[in-house]
């Protein structure tokens, strides 16, 4: 990819990092967070974003669509275009919780198609890889807690419901107290996710280029992450409570198992 097509698709990336702050800060104090300055620098990246394309096609000949890096750069444009469109025609700003951060990560992964530079030392390059680790449990420990919680809201909700209680589950706290729960778990679990994957993504191109993006494992990651986008979405925007809310959260708490079971090899590489 051109030099310079890179550099305004990196500065890009760092706009559309504004809108991941406020989809966290959202997600944590379920509040708009800073809403009008990330739409600013939302829009200033989606015109480098395009300066960046421009740049590409002039360079090849033709839309820079021709590998996995490429289409997601192209992607994450059309998406964050159409954003663009359903926020001034249907003011859904809430839209903004699930569409910043994929647009972040798809900008992100494809500005990797030129190779990073090298590690300054072992000792960053292990404490990097620390870092992600750290951040994925502490997400898989928020996710976990947003599972077993969910499952309480249902025991709770069907005692209620039937108007007698096991005694096992005689001292469940109260829906409003567990759906609380669910929310600030939930919330704390993407954020931690979505560090390391960044983190992770960031971590494995300067360690391989652009080998990274061919391994499984990274795939499944990144699966497991849009699976967890999709329910803080759909609990962010369509109110998802109860048994759907529940089976999300387990089916992403599965994937997670599969995606950390996929990647135990990292032990391996923390011990060079």
């Amino acid at each position: 990819m051109h030099d310079m097509g890179i550099l305004w698709l990196r500065v890009a990336t760092v706009l559309y990092g504004v809108g991941l702050l406020h989809a966290m800060a959202v997600l944590l104090r379920r509040k708009s967070g800073f809403l009008k300055y990330a739409l600013f620098a939302f829009q200033a990246g989606v015109v480098l974003h395009l300066v960046a394309i421009v740049e590409l096609t002039l360079e090849i000949g033709h839309l820079p669509v021709d590998n996995f890096f490429e289409c997601a750069t192209v992607c994450a444009f059309l998406i964050a275009v159409l954003f663009l469109f359903v926020y001034w025609r249907y003011d859904f700003a809430s839209l903004s919780v699930c569409i910043f951060p994929l647009v972040f990560v798809m900008t992100q992964v494809g500005a990797m198609q030129t190779p990073m530079l090298s590690w300054p030392s072992p000792s960053v390059r292990s404490a990097w890889l620390l870092l992600h680790v750290m951040m994925i449990l502490s997400g898989y420990a928020a996710l976990l807690l947003t599972a077993v919680a969910s499952v309480f809201y249902l025991i709770q909700e069907r005692q209620l419901k039937m108007k007698k209680g096991v005694k096992l589950f005689s001292r469940l706290p109260p829906l409003g107290t567990l759906d609380n729960l669910i929310t600030n778990s939930m919330g704390f679990g993407f954020v931690f996710i979505t560090l390391g994957v960044i983190a992770g993504s960031t971590w494995a191109s300067i360690e391989s280029g652009t080998a990274w993006i061919k391994d499984p494992r990274i795939a499944l990651a990144f699966i497991t992450w849009g699976f967890y986008l999709t329910m803080v979405f759909l609990r962010a925007t369509a109110g998802w409570r109860g048994r759907k809310a529940a089976l999300m959260a387990v089916a992403v708490l599965c994937c997670s198992a599969l995606t950390w079971a996929a990647h135990v090899g990292l032990r391996q590489m923390l011990a060079k």
